[in-house]
């Protein structure tokens, strides 16, 4: 894997891992992002789902992460975009590369939203 990789996986945690920690089936894990619950992530060619730990809060799912995958599908974004709008930083840079990762993690879900909404 490259380093570029690494970097974009690096806060992400394996499905296997993830219903281990959470005491469920893979199975149930994988349902749960197929029905928009998590936001899950893979590198071209694996197999293998990755799914980012800001989206738990207190090992349970944060309840706007369904919101955001509900307003991405509506705007037929798939999941590998929504994960790159939601870690990419905004602006121009500067010193602070705030993500929409950090507006959700600060409440701020309905920006997050209108973000997605506006990648259309």
């Amino acid at each position: 894997m490259s380093s570029t990789a690494d970097k974009r996986l690096e806060r992400t945690l394996a499905g296997p891992w993830l219903a281990a920690r959470l005491g469920v089936d893979p199975v149930r894990i994988d349902a749960m992002r197929r029905a928009g619950e998590l936001i899950a992530v893979r590198e071209p060619g694996s197999m293998e789902w990755r799914y980012p730990a800001w989206q738990f809060e207190k090992g349970t799912p944060r309840r706007d992460v369904s919101r955001i995958t509900a307003e991405a599908r509506a705007a037929g974004i798939d999941e590998a975009r929504v994960y790159d709008l939601l870690t990419t930083p905004l602006g121009l840079g500067g010193t602070e590369r705030r993500t929409l990762v950090d507006l959700l993690l600060e409440g701020r879900t309905d920006e997050v939203v209108a973000s997605i909404r506006a990648a259309r």
